[in-house]
């Protein structure tokens, strides 16, 4: 009988201590990456563009910015653009993405703020980001596959994309 309840005691235990794992210590308040700092959320509220996790605000807080950079070409349509979509605020932390546009196609997708507070985060988007500007080139719009593990970075950015392709009439 003592072994039972050793058992079940044990058990319980366990996993209590396993859904208590926080995965990422840092939440919506830290500083990310290139200068930007994540909002203070509260639980449960929807942003303008999205949805929430279980705490956090998603959102976005930036307008999509536009510039254009080339050789001097005197075709407007072979120019290089880049069109900065809107910060969204995840659970996380904020996700921007910047694209560049030649010839009407996009040629590069590249977040330029993501979570990055600590090495779990750091862990998930070096192979995460990749895979999504991959994706985002090879679809030419925000209609890409979530990478399984980074869910809420994915849908940050696919939400920042979308922003930066309708700042490019794409």
């Amino acid at each position: 009988m003592r072994r039972i309840v050793l058992a079940a005691t044990s058990t319980v235990s366990g996993l209590i201590m396993l859904f208590s794992y926080h995965t990422s210590t840092m939440g919506a308040g830290g500083v990310i990456a290139s200068g930007g700092t994540a909002g203070g959320g509260s639980t449960g509220t929807t942003g303008s563009t999205g949805t929430t996790g279980s705490t956090g605000t998603t959102g976005t807080t930036a307008a999509p910015t536009p510039s254009t950079s080339g050789s001097g070409s005197s075709s407007a349509s072979t120019a290089k653009k880049t069109y900065t979509g809107q910060s969204v605020d995840t659970r996380w932390g904020p996700v921007q993405v910047q694209i560049t546009v030649v010839a009407g196609k996009v040629t590069d997708a590249t977040a330029v703020v993501y979570p990055s507070g600590n090495g779990r985060d750091a862990e998930i988007n070096s192979y995460a980001l990749p895979i999504l500007h991959d994706e985002a080139v090879k679809a030419q719009s925000a209609k890409i596959d979530l990478v399984s593990g980074a869910t809420v970075t994915s849908d940050g950015y696919v939400q920042s994309l979308q922003s930066a392709l309708d700042a490019a009439h794409i």
